[in-house]
């Protein structure tokens, strides 16, 4: 996984998390839950790229 797709990946999850907090002070479900999905395709995002190193490494040897 390169530097910069891993950090892309953990800005998707602060973010979302930021959203949700945000949601939660002002009371704005819609928010709130757009903050939970952002933090989920951080995570999506970060698993595939494990995946491709690990296929990566799998035909490197």
């Amino acid at each position: 996984m390169s530097t910069a797709d891993k950090a892309d990946n953990t800005g998707d999850k602060k973010k979302g998390k930021a959203k949700e907090a945000l949601g939660k002070a002002v009371g704005d479900e819609r928010l709130q839950a757009e903050g939970k999905v952002d933090q989920v395709e951080g995570d999506v995002k970060q698993a595939d790229e494990k995946a491709k190193d690990a296929a990566k490494d799998l035909f490197r040897d």
